[in-house]
């Protein structure tokens, strides 16, 4: 008898090799297609401009943004490629828990707008913890990081940075309970004057993104900053 284990391993193969319709509307794809067809992935809503040269909130007038200024200084920029709305939640949905790991595919082209400019950037996948690691068989921002880095011709490395304990879910925290619930939750490893874009598939409050920065600084990176596939709409709630 095939363990649970197995089961799953094959009904993942199975998705990944025989792919026949759009994840999201439903519509026939052809085999070679990224499961997420052009009309779905138009209805995609890109963040509009202007928005702040830190995190990427869209501003409103010329207040201050609210949500970055106690960020570490570690943490220099943010980017999102779209709102975390229907369309893109089912995408992240398909990535994080239903093996269609070739969602990364189209999820990284539209997050390849997101990346800083100069080159010479290091991408490095959000890490989980590898006991959820092993119970997901894979980590959806390691997916998006290869995908990403093979569309931008870019280095990924998932070896400078992993996750020291597990963490209670962020949803429904606070701000502030958020940076307290993943403070101390990442180690890197040395990496002196490295440039650096961490990647992960929801933006919430950056609470996440901030905790993992100041320990990539600890290792002497030279500078931090995140990519991700969807941007939660208001910023109190979501999952990263």
């Amino acid at each position: 008898m095939l363990s649970a284990d197995l089961v799953r391993r094959a009904a993942a193969l199975e998705r990944w090799l025989l792919p026949g319709s759009c994840l999201l509307c439903q519509e026939p794809v052809g085999p070679a297609d990224p499961l997420v067809c052009d009309l779905c992935r138009s209805r995609w809503r890109r963040i509009a401009d202007p928005v702040c040269d830190r995190c990427g909130q869209p501003r409103h007038l010329d207040l201050p943004c609210r949500l970055c200024p106690d960020w570490p200084a570690a943490l220099v920029r943010v980017r999102s490629a779209t709102w975390l709305d229907a369309p893109a939640r089912r995408a992240v949905h398909a990535l994080k828990y239903e093996g269609w790991r070739r969602v990364a595919e189209p999820m990284a082209a539209a997050m390849r707008a997101g990346l800083p400019g100069g080159g010479n950037w290091i991408l490095v996948p959000v890490p989980l913890t590898p006991g959820k690691e092993r119970r997901r068989g894979y980590n959806q921002a390691a997916m998006l990081a290869e995908a990403l880095a093979n569309r931008a011709g870019a280095a990924w490395r998932s070896d400078l940075l992993r996750r020291v304990r597990e963490t209670p879910t962020q949803t429904a925290l606070t701000p502030q309970a958020r940076a307290a619930n993943v403070a101390g939750a990442f180690q890197a490893a040395r990496c002196p004057g490295l440039r650096l874009v961490l990647v992960d598939d929801v933006f919430t409050t950056g609470a996440t993104l901030a905790a993992a920065a100041e320990a990539l600084a600890k290792g002497g990176a030279g500078a931090v900053a995140a990519v991700t596939f969807a941007r939660a709409r208001e910023p109190l709630a979501g999952n990263g």
